[in-house]
């Protein structure tokens, strides 16, 4: 059989430039992991031997609280928006059990420190909700009013408390059965639950549908002032829980604890493969992006570099990886 004169024949579809770029883009977990891959190995060439279980067990140990911090980014990004108060809400939680375990109990001063996170995330809702504030600009201001009111709890409190738990050191920093963190018993069905809701549940099909296109949501009866009330009320709860755990890595309790880690939570997410404008992304590839994320910083460490030099280093990264990933997909 003849081809036909001037006919194309078909190529693989897999092939194609486009095929490509939808996979990255819809699939971002693949293209992190490769990359993941290669920092391991780059870490072990700078370093010849840096790559054990100890060193596996650090880089997960700070990374889940991150990951935790980006939960809280990825879901509020899914709806088109950002939650910049998340590390102030952290810092607080932390800082709140700190002073209060010694007067209430462990139980009781993480269940007052969880209401506080809660009623910045419902204020936080209620004005990107029900007053349509931004969310970049409502969640910036009651990150300062957290920061400013766990000052004047700091000033006003003459008995600074117990200091860390011992329960909030072992899940932040121990490890069981050797090298595995702690920390990871709490993660795991937290992860999972984030996951089985963005993509098992009908309020996590509406996080999508709002940022999507919130137009048509609101066409179809969604009640998005709803919806973004409960999401920043998780999301505030989710840093508070990040918080506990930051506490406990560092074994300090402090109301600015966890402020450097606000804008690699953002990264993480955008890394991990979701859209600043809403609609697209998820929790897998924020978990991936957040381990990426801590092995650059050990990386870094390892090149023994002054911590300017370092913060240079990490920030051009950063923008390196976000450019190529926008390269790459087509995103804009």
């Amino acid at each position: 059989m003849t081809e036909v004169a001037g006919a194309t024949p078909a190529g693989n579809p897999w092939l194609t430039g486009s095929r490509w770029r939808a996979l990255f883009r819809d699939t971002p977990v693949i293209p992190l992991i490769v990359l993941l891959a290669f920092l391991v190995v780059l870490s072990e060439l700078v370093r010849p031997g840096i790559v054990n279980p100890s060193w596996v067990a650090v880089i997960i140990r700070f990374a889940i609280p991150l990951a935790i911090l980006a939960a809280c980014q990825t879901l509020t990004m899914l709806t088109g928006g950002i939650d910049l108060s998340v590390a102030a809400v952290a810092s607080m939680t932390g800082f709140f059990v700190a002073t209060l375990v010694g007067d209430f109990g462990l139980g009781a001063a993480i269940v007052i420190a969880l209401l506080a996170a809660a009623l910045a995330g419902l204020v936080n809702g209620i004005g990107v909700g029900v007053f349509r504030v931004h969310p970049l600009i409502m969640t910036l201001g009651m990150g300062l009013i957290v920061l400013g009111l766990a000052n004047v709890w700091q000033v006003q409190r003459v008995q600074t408390g117990a200091g860390v738990p011992l329960e909030f050191r072992s899940l932040g920093a121990g490890n069981f059965v050797g090298v595995v963190p702690n920390s990871v018993l709490l993660f795991l069905p937290l992860a999972a639950l984030i996951l089985l809701g963005l993509h098992r549940t009908g309020y996590g099909r509406l996080l999508y549908a709002i940022g999507d296109n919130p137009v048509a949501a609101r066409l179809s009866g969604v009640k998005a002032w709803q919806v973004l009330i409960v999401l920043y009320v998780i999301s505030a709860v989710l840093a508070g829980v990040a918080g506990f755990i930051y506490a406990g890595v560092t074994n300090t309790a402090s109301v600015s604890l966890v402020d450097s880690n606000l804008l690699p939570s953002v990264a993480a997410a955008v890394i991990g493969g979701t859209s600043i404008l809403g609609g697209r992304g998820g929790f897998g590839g924020t978990i991936v992006g957040s381990v990426i994320l801590v092995v650059v910083i050990s990386l870094l460490n390892s090149l023994g570099y002054p911590d300017a030099v370092r913060q240079v280093l990490f920030g051009s990264i950063l923008v390196i990886v976000a450019a190529a990933y926008t390269r790459v997909t087509g995103e804009s």
